[in-house]
């Protein structure tokens, strides 16, 4: 019973990919300095998000 429809997973993982592009561009424009406490943030959040879009990608396609 998959009451999801595809294209909003589909959705999800785009917007976790624009977030973790848009979070590396301010990190660029910066010069990727920031305090620890920010750098360590940063990277936690941009692990969460690449976790969450594998995880949705790979649970659509083990379901098939």
């Amino acid at each position: 019973m998959n009451r999801i429809p595809p294209w909003l997973r589909y959705l999800a993982v785009a917007g976790d990919v624009v977030y973790i592009l848009w979070i590396v561009r301010n990190g660029m424009e910066s010069g990727f300095r920031g305090t620890p406490v920010e750098v360590v943030s940063f990277v936690g959040l941009i692990v969460l998000l690449a976790l969450n879009a594998g995880l949705l990608l790979l649970w659509r396609s083990a379901k098939g």
